[in-house]
């Protein structure tokens, strides 16, 4: 099965690829001698930039580089999970570690910022561990279960 990542990644080598074999790209031309190739890397950053997906690119890029950003110890205990718009989850492993992040989550929004672009993350949000789940099986009994401090 493949997933839409799949197919926007499958669409963009097939963009580079007509533009390297110097095929006219489905979107804004740019105008060239015949037989030229361009760089990959030229063909590469003009698709993604019509796209639409320099963002998404840069902020995969920077979440990459997750301990950079956080320092090594806030890395060691969180990850990011998600960016739907313009707000970054992170999730950290204990509800310790999120209060602390949350903390500096202002200072994350804003070195996000300056590395992608102003307006790029609007809001980081951070949570806690994720509770195991008692209800398991046909059998399982209605009710709240087992209660420990969990997020």
């Amino acid at each position: 099965m493949t997933t839409p990542a799949d197919r926007e990644g499958l669409e963009l080598a097939r963009q580079i690829a007509a533009r390297a074999r110097g095929a006219r790209p489905t979107t804004r031309p740019k105008a060239r001698k015949a037989g030229d190739l361009e760089p990959v890397g030229d063909v590469l950053a003009e698709v993604i930039e019509q796209s639409g997906w320099s963002s998404r690119i840069g902020l995969a890029s920077l979440l990459g580089r997750w301990p950079e950003l956080v320092g090594p110890v806030n890395a060691a205990h969180s990850k990011p999970e998600a960016y739907v718009d313009r707000v970054l989850t992170v999730r950290a492993e204990s509800t310790a570690w999120a209060t602390s992040l949350r903390q500096l989550a202002p200072q994350l929004v804003a070195v996000l910022n300056a590395k992608l672009g102003d307006g790029t993350v609007a809001r980081v949000v951070v949570i806690g561990p994720q509770a195991p789940s008692w209800k398991k099986g046909r059998r399982s009994v209605p009710g709240r279960g087992p209660r420990d401090t969990y997020g």
